[in-house]
């Protein structure tokens, strides 16, 4: 049988191109050769395709890869992507590769892929909108407010007044629309407060500010095979910081991950995870993502942050979780393309 050409797709325009880069090129060691024919496709920052060697996928930075892409790397157009490649396994995170816009690319294109469509994708990007679909399908969220750009040019004051009417410190001030915790702070004191509006409007044109929740964290995957979506077992996540940074998520050493949960009921992980099931169903996923959230002192469960993808680096709460379930990453891999295949082959319209 002739082997499935699958294209990883890694690095991207993002602030979390590193990431990408170490998911891609985990997600490209353990595809099985029998099965795959797998090759290595590098999103430049400039939204440029390349066709890179193993060489190039070992090296350390997205930057180190960037500056020998003229001389090691071939150029790929998007109208020829369909002819390099008959599937995309999509490793990017971020804006423009995890939002819905690689996606639709993929969609005009008629190459199928990993994960959900444009829509699913775009709303797995943005913390506000998802948190609207969510609460109105009854699922637990943290309480939070969207404040604009131009709110806050506007009227600092007015806006600071209204957040300490609203919340007791401290709070979370984010981006809507990145990941891995970047551009996140944990407000503690009012002067900090307008910092945190700040640091996170040089990611995004609005600021999330939320509610601090006194919990503990949990991530759970969800797979969707034969039309049904199944959780895999519960990651429970204590970080080093405050809160789960970025070094607490890609730094050896930063965070201890308990996979099953060790401070969690059993009943109330099988709650867990027919809530990450309920977020997937809701926000309209499929193939597979990840499911992030809070269980509360009071009993509750909230979910925080639903990922239309997963990191994919080799401790990730994937692989781990998927170890749980006996799989190998190389099979839990095909199990992903296999089932993506059968999704697109059923689609009319786009996914």
């Amino acid at each position: 049988m002739e082997k499935l050409r699958v294209g990883v797709i890694l690095g991207g325009l993002s602030s979390e191109r590193e990431v990408s880069l170490n998911s891609g090129r985990n997600v490209f060691d353990n595809l099985d050769r029998e099965v795959y024919d797998p090759k290595a496709i590098f999103m430049d920052g400039r939204g440029r395709l390349w066709a890179i060697p193993w060489q190039l996928i070992s090296q350390n930075t997205t930057t180190d890869i960037t500056e020998r892409l003229e001389t090691e790397a071939r150029r790929i157009f998007y109208e020829g992507l369909k002819e390099e490649i008959d599937f995309a396994f999509l490793s990017l995170h971020g804006k423009f590769g995890e939002d819905g816009c690689v996606q639709g690319l993929l969609e005009l294109l008629g190459i199928p892929y990993t994960g959900p469509g444009v829509l699913a994708s775009a709303l797995g990007m943005d913390k506000h909108i998802q948190q609207r679909v969510l609460r109105a399908a009854g699922i637990g969220v943290p309480e939070s407010v969207l404040i604009h750009e131009a709110e806050w040019q506007n009227g600092r004051e007015e806006v600071i007044r209204s957040l300490f009417a609203r919340f007791k410190l401290p709070v979370f001030t984010k981006p809507p629309r990145e990941g891995s915790s970047i551009g996140v702070s944990l407000v503690r004191d009012e002067a900090s407060l307008a910092r945190g509006i700040e640091d996170a409007m040089k990611w995004d044109r609005a600021v999330l500010v939320e509610e601090f929740l006194d919990g503990i964290e949990f991530s759970s995957i969800v797979l969707e095979e034969d039309g049904e979506a199944c959780a895999l077992e519960v990651t429970e996540i204590i970080p080093q910081s405050d809160y789960f940074t970025y070094d607490d998520k890609y730094m050896p050493g930063r965070c201890r991950k308990f996979t099953p949960p060790k401070n969690i009921a059993p009943d109330v992980v099988e709650k867990i995870k027919r809530e990450a099931v309920r977020a997937f169903r809701a926000l309209g996923f499929r193939s597979y993502g990840r499911i992030d959230g809070f269980y509360l002192k009071d009993g509750r469960i909230l979910i925080t942050d639903p990922n239309s993808s997963s990191g994919m680096a080799p401790s990730s709460f994937f692989f781990e979780q998927a170890a749980c379930a006996g799989m190998l990453p190389t099979i839990i891999l095909g199990r992903l393309i296999e089932n993506a295949l059968l999704i697109h082959r059923g689609k009319h319209g786009p996914l």
